[in-house]
């Protein structure tokens, strides 16, 4: 177990983990009232009332909720999201998802079923920010 050993430098799972940011999972039932902000990847599962920013990846399951923007190199929506997406790279709108706000991406995917109640706007842009963007 890494918690408990040293293991070679380059080689640990924590070492990968930390290469591109993470994991951060907030669990069905869990509501976070504030902004999140993380290099690596947000799974939403329950309940975000603030902007979600992430350096990779934002995905919402379906039944999850962000009241808020979310900003992002890649968005796979299959819950609530009531704010604009920017996603530097591809936005995917599941068949369970509904968007109440605008989005900026260069590619978009929207299953038969996702909703989209705003307007959508193709380019390339810097969603996450320059400093969370990787180059």
């Amino acid at each position: 177990m890494a918690l408990l050993r040293d293991e070679p430098k380059g080689n640990s799972r924590a070492d990968l983990r930390r290469a591109d940011g993470g994991l951060s999972i907030i669990a069905s039932g869990t509501v976070i009232t504030g902004d999140v902000r993380t290099e690596g990847t947000v799974k939403v599962e329950g309940e975000i009332l603030g902007n979600v920013q992430a350096g990779q990846q934002v995905l919402l399951a379906r039944g999850s909720r962000v009241r808020g923007d979310v900003q992002t190199r890649e968005a796979v929506i299959g819950g609530l999201v009531e704010g604009s997406i920017r996603a530097g790279e591809r936005v995917e709108i599941q068949a369970t998802a509904i968007v109440q706000g605008d989005i900026t991406t260069q590619r978009i995917v929207i299953a038969e079923g996702g909703q989209v109640n705003g307007g959508l706007e193709m380019k390339k842009v810097s969603a996450a920010g320059p400093e969370l963007v990787k180059q």
